[in-house]
């Protein structure tokens, strides 16, 4: 989460200089478009919240930790990475940056990295995770992976 953290943090910065100094040439209507990404992803990330209580920044299991399987979950297993990764997409382009979507791609291995971890310790302590898995089948995209 420390690598991601920064990588947001260079997103950031990156997109707004970007942006303050014009080094991107991105058309007006694109721009509108990134933030419909960015208020699609705050949505995503809603609704995951909305749905599970046990949604947080640390790998864990609380003592009545259940699996959800509703709502997102039941469409992809991690909706809060996928809500996340389409607001990240949006906030470079709101703000007309080019740049500032080259460095997602720094992140997003990442944030792989840390899913599948994730995956790996729910499995191994969460009962029903794994039967989760076999009924959900996508991870981050669904349709694709």
């Amino acid at each position: 989460m420390a690598v991601i953290s920064v990588g947001f943090i260079g997103l950031i910065v990156v997109s707004g200089l970007d942006h303050r100094f014009d080094l991107s040439h991105m058309a007006p209507p694109v721009a509108v478009g990134g933030d419909a990404l960015v208020l699609l992803g705050f949505a995503g990330i809603f609704l995951v919240f909305r749905e599970s209580s046990f949604a947080a920044a640390t790998i864990e299991v609380a003592d009545d930790q259940r699996v959800i399987s509703t709502g997102p979950y039941a469409i992809v297993r991690h909706p809060m990475y996928a809500a996340a990764l389409i607001l990240l997409a949006g906030i470079p382009i709101a703000l007309g940056s080019w740049w500032g979507l080259l460095t997602i791609g720094a992140i997003v291995p990442f944030l792989i990295w840390r899913l599948l971890d994730e995956e790996r310790f729910l499995g191994l302590n969460l009962p029903g995770y794994r039967a989760y898995q076999s009924r959900v089948r996508y991870r981050l995209v669904p349709w694709l992976w």
